[in-house]
């Protein structure tokens, strides 16, 4: 899947839309204590009130929310043995065979007990999966046609789950409309965080429109820290890399080619390089994956960056101290997520300075008087708490 797939995914969690149906909902609550299911319930979707569905159908979106390598990955299971007969591959696609609804609860109540195995959760958790279709429109030509594109579409069936902790509610005080009185509220409730999943995944992933059931889409509670336990032992997915993984290992290949210490030039045109890697051909409508780093495009983006001396074997022998994987590949998009926001972070004992990768060629490191300083390019006026900083002349 790529972010433009599960844009369209995402967009369609809303009532009644005709681009998305989801037909049944089965909702599990594990207490903290005992880490087992305490309570089960499952029932059509459509017969829960509208509330209802717009809260979990907001939660939903929230679970798809975020970068593919930050907060989503698309994980693929490894293979099914005969010692795994609850492999989570084989549970989600009789599930989504099912044809009766108890079926289909069946399997994820089979899933859910594994979430609960060997593991004690931080809070009562509520797990909700559901089950519906999802519909893509064909994309084609209005010149070549006239038919409305909602007339063909792909069908794709998907499972969705979701997980949320639970918070009891505030000490407070309330006024009771009906006894005309102030007083303590004694409610003791606990209430679903729909606002912050802690987790989820979407099955199967698909791409070109075609779905692919040996991938799942799992989804991180929080930036660039998946629950590997629950890829592994939950979803029996083979290991993933982070997009912060990613940007440690290409920097540690950069440290073991060019060595700990760097022009600030260089390393700007280092980023510019990765930049270009990533740049989309305006005339594309639908943008390819983003592109990968392999040892090849390392050394030439090390090249187009005024690194002369580097040759293939140096890069091959920086890969193989720093990974495993000699076919190892690193996501451009992942090195320079942002080329124009300050995503890049100077860090001295004096003060941290966030900056654009772009605006990098201006910074510099100088001696002056004895000292080690930071000095930064500007075309404007400093502004410190709303003051203006005169210009000092720099004296040898």
């Amino acid at each position: 899947m790529n972010k433009n797939d599960i844009a369209d995914i995402r967009k369609r969690f809303k009532v009644d839309s005709d681009l998305l149906t989801i037909t049944d909902i089965y909702n599990i609550y594990i207490r903290q204590e005992s880490s087992e299911i305490y309570h089960e319930e499952s029932q059509a979707f459509p017969l829960l009130d509208r509330e209802q569905q717009e809260l979990f159908l907001a939660n939903f979106k929230k679970v798809l929310g975020g970068k593919l390598g930050m907060k989503l990955f698309e994980v693929k299971f490894e293979p099914q043995t005969d010692e795994q007969p609850d492999h989570a591959q084989k549970l989600l696609y009789a599930g989504l065979q099912a044809e009766e609804a108890d079926e289909w609860k069946d399997e994820m109540q089979h899933l859910a007990l594994k979430m609960v195995k060997e593991v004690q959760y931080e809070k009562d958790l509520v797990v909700t999966f559901i089950r519906g279709n999802y519909f893509k429109k064909t994309k084609r030509n209005s010149e070549e046609t006239e038919i409305d594109a909602r007339d063909e579409v792909f069908t794709t069936p998907f499972i969705l789950c979701s997980m949320n902790h639970t918070d009891l509610p505030k000490r407070s005080i309330v006024f009771d409309f009906i006894e005309r009185e102030f007083k303590a509220n004694t409610m003791i409730d606990p209430i679903i965080n729909l606002a912050s999943p802690v987790g989820g995944f979407l099955f199967p992933s698909f791409t070109d429109n075609a779905a692919d059931v040996n991938h799942i889409l799992y989804a991180a509670g929080k930036v660039n820290k998946p629950d590997y336990r629950f890829i592994e032992e939950v979803l029996n997915g083979e290991e993933i890399m982070t997009a912060a993984d990613d940007k440690a290992v290409f920097e540690e290949i950069i440290k073991h080619v060019v060595g700990e210490e760097v022009a600030s030039q260089t390393l700007a045109n280092v980023y510019e390089a990765v930049h270009r890697l990533t740049e989309v051909d305006e005339e594309d409508e639908e943008p390819e994956e983003p592109p990968a780093l392999d040892k090849v495009q390392i050394e030439r983006v090390l090249k187009m960056s005024g690194v002369d001396y580097v040759d293939a074997e140096q890069v091959k022998n920086a890969f193989e101290s720093v990974v495993d994987d000699d076919m190892y590949e690193m996501k451009a998009t992942h090195i320079v997520p942002s080329y124009t926001s300050k995503s890049i972070k100077i860090e001295t004992k004096v003060a941290n300075i966030a900056i654009s990768p772009q605006d990098l060629k201006y910074v510099k490191q100088v001696n002056y008087d004895g000292k080690r300083c930071i000095l930064i390019e500007v075309e404007e006026d400093t502004i410190i708490d709303g003051f203006k900083l005169i210009s000092e002349k720099l004296l040898n």
